[in-house]
């Protein structure tokens, strides 16, 4: 199936992509992808070349470009670990991004058709969400549906969207012991909806196939310090997850989370994920009521304040649960500083002087 014949958003989104290997999985996303820029975070050995199908525009950093780039604020960006993703947020220089790691194919819809996902996830951002009142036939803002009787006027026009979380067929994203004693589940269940996860309300926010607004919520999307060194992996997309939503609650901004479905190709080792997982799978028992408790200051405006006051609060509750959070917290400390650097506010030159 042929992408439309003006891409939507063609020149204001980068599809960002963490790999270790050849880019092959590209050719079955060629007609929905080639329109668009590739921002590619090559993880693991930067000696290694990684081959990318012809015909896609694209830029590639691997380790060492990422440590020329941010010098000695590199520590904050995860090594051996999709975490390094994030890197790719932070050099983009467009209003949306998009990433999808490269074992999620294309899916199909129960119709057979194949299912464009960047296109949904736009839909998705591009229209508005509902967090203060759930509408109970899902998304009002879609084809064929409307906010139910007793949706109060007032909240109908909704909050500006700043996350758009897909979903996966084929292999579910479960954690280790979930794995280990359902080896052979596969998720087959199409779900056509999108809804707003209600304010006050987390969600375990999975990478792989996820869309969002970089002007609204970017700095926030900080996939913390995982993989090589680390005592955790596997929590990545969770910590950024758990961040950016109760950022989003007190900005005032939506999170959609169903439809688009990728095709999730194969499932990582469980027992290597238990290795990575065992900690987290401990801590995040105290780490959510954590989050469920974050309140943050009014004088907190934008995503950047938000992320610091954030921070100070994860080193003096969180660090007694392990010395990882102190760690955590400052590296938090580290991105922002590296994302304001990268990314000063429009108006000013990256050395601080007005243009």
């Amino acid at each position: 199936m042929a992408a439309p014949a003006t891409p939507l958003l063609k020149d204001e989104l980068d599809i960002v992509i963490p790999t270790i290997r050849n880019l092959d999985f590209l050719e079955m996303w060629r007609p929905f992808f080639q329109p668009y820029h590739l921002i590619i975070v090559q993880d693991g050995d930067p000696s290694k070349t990684i081959k990318v199908p012809d015909g896609f525009d694209y830029e590639l950093y691997n380790r060492n470009d990422i440590n020329k780039i941010l010098g000695p604020r590199a520590n904050c960006i995860s090594f051996k670990d999709s975490a390094c993703r994030c890197f790719g947020y932070m050099v983009s220089k467009k209003k949306y991004i998009f990433t999808i790691d490269d074992d999620c194919f294309v899916a199909k819809d129960p119709s057979g058709k194949d299912i464009n996902a960047l296109e949904q996830h736009i839909k998705n951002l591009l229209s508005p969400s509902t967090p203060f009142f759930f509408n109970t036939l899902y998304d009002p803002y879609r084809e064929g549906v409307d906010f139910v009787r007793g949706y109060p006027f007032s909240l109908r026009e909704g909050v500006p969207t700043a996350v758009s979380h897909g979903l996966w067929l084929n292999i579910p994203d479960y954690d280790a012991p979930t794995q280990l004693v359902k080896p052979l589940e596969r998720n087959t269940r199409y779900v056509d909806a999108v809804l707003t996860i209600p304010k006050g309300t987390l969600f375990p926010m999975c990478g792989m196939n996820l869309a969002f607004d970089r002007d609204l919520i970017g700095p926030a999307m900080y996939f913390g310090l995982m993989g090589d060194g680390q005592p955790i992996g596997r929590y990545d997309d969770m910590w950024a997850g758990w961040c950016t939503k109760v950022i989003c609650d007190h900005l005032g901004l939506g999170v959609k989370t169903g439809l688009p479905y990728i095709y999730h190709s194969k499932a990582s080792n469980p027992f290597t994920n238990l290795r990575k997982e065992y900690k987290g799978i401990f801590w995040q028992e105290e780490i959510i009521p954590f989050f469920q408790s974050v309140v943050l200051p009014k004088e907190c405006t934008t995503v950047q304040q938000c992320y610091r006051e954030l921070a100070k609060m994860v080193k003096a509750k969180l660090s007694k649960v392990d010395g990882y959070f102190d760690k955590l917290a400052e590296a938090m400390i580290t991105w922002i500083e590296a994302w304001d650097e990268l990314n000063p506010p429009k108006g000013k030159l990256p050395n601080g002087n007005a243009k």
